[in-house]
């Protein structure tokens, strides 16, 4: 397995643990101020990380066109994806949300194949199919447990999740365009400073900043923010960067997609319960994995 589908896999691990950082917020203040906060969050996190990794706190360095290609991302990823999928997680919650993303993988590779020419082979295609239909059956096991979440808007929070994923898709796409020679740490940057300008003028059209203000005194949902922002946004976007740019766009997409496997040994210790598909599932998708590694 090459360094690209390392970092994937990576990313998986990354969102796994931030995706429940992320709902717990999400119950206290509101989708729409945790995704503020936490592009905000994660931009402190980057530029930390950046002044350690390169020297340069800030992405001056970067072309006029990567500033285009990664800003696009931004917005189309972290302002317009990840916006549906965090609402999708409050009306549906995070492992049902879950269920419908299993289709960024199929999403990515199709527009990979229709706007960047990147074909995949028979058995790269097996194994993401294998990885996806894993993904979906393990999440799908809906077995009763104290965690357990009834949707109350499931028509909408599907649409929205599905809206996540395309978002997810293209920002993928555009950040591989925006990638050529440059660093993920930077790249990320620009995405988050795009998310900000984004998620301020989504806010600010819904009349949101004044609760924006009264979230950030919540300690609590602070707390989770800062976690989720340094695993998720930090972390593994910039992971995820970096796997889209050194792997083929759906393989890498596959493999960022294992977080519902990855989150069942957590949501086990949170109280709830997983039946035999949880488990068929996770075998399923371990064996894409190593369909992919082998490919």
């Amino acid at each position: 397995m090459q360094a690209g589908e390392l970092a994937a896999l990576g990313t998986a691990t990354c969102w796994t643990v931030s995706s429940l950082a992320f709902e717990s917020s999400a119950r206290r203040i509101g989708s729409l101020s945790l995704n503020l906060a936490r592009v905000c969050l994660a931009f402190v996190w980057l530029t930390g990380l950046a002044l350690v990794t390169r020297g340069l706190p800030l992405p001056t360095d970067a072309t006029a066109a990567q500033w285009g290609w990664l800003g696009a991302s931004g917005l189309v990823g972290v302002v317009l994806g990840d916006l549906c999928t965090f609402r999708a997680y409050v009306d549906i919650g995070a492992r049902r949300t879950m269920v419908v993303s299993t289709s960024v993988p199929i999403f990515t590779a199709a527009l990979a194949w229709l706007f960047l020419g990147e074909a995949s082979s028979l058995a790269e295609l097996a194994g993401m199919l294998v990885i996806v239909a894993g993904v979906m059956l393990a999440v799908a096991d809906r077995m009763p447990g104290p965690a357990a979440v009834m949707p109350r808007a499931p028509v909408k929070g599907v649409v929205l999740a599905l809206g996540g994923s395309l978002g997810q898709a293209g920002g993928l796409l555009l950040s591989k365009q925006g990638m050529a020679g440059y660093a993920a740490v930077p790249a990320t940057q620009i995405r988050m400073r795009a998310g900000i300008a984004g998620f301020v003028v989504v806010l600010a059209a819904a009349g949101w900043l004044g609760r924006f203000r009264e979230a950030v005194r919540d300690r609590a949902a602070m707390g989770y923010t800062a976690v989720g922002a340094l695993l998720g946004p930090c972390f593994g976007v910039a992971l995820s960067l970096y796997a889209v740019a050194h792997a083929k766009a759906g393989i890498a997409a596959s493999l960022m997609s294992l977080s519902p496997i990855l989150i069942i040994p957590l949501v086990l210790a949170r109280g709830e319960r997983v039946g035999w598909a949880g488990v068929l599932g996770a075998a399923l998708a371990v064996g894409g994995v190593a369909i992919l590694a082998l490919a």
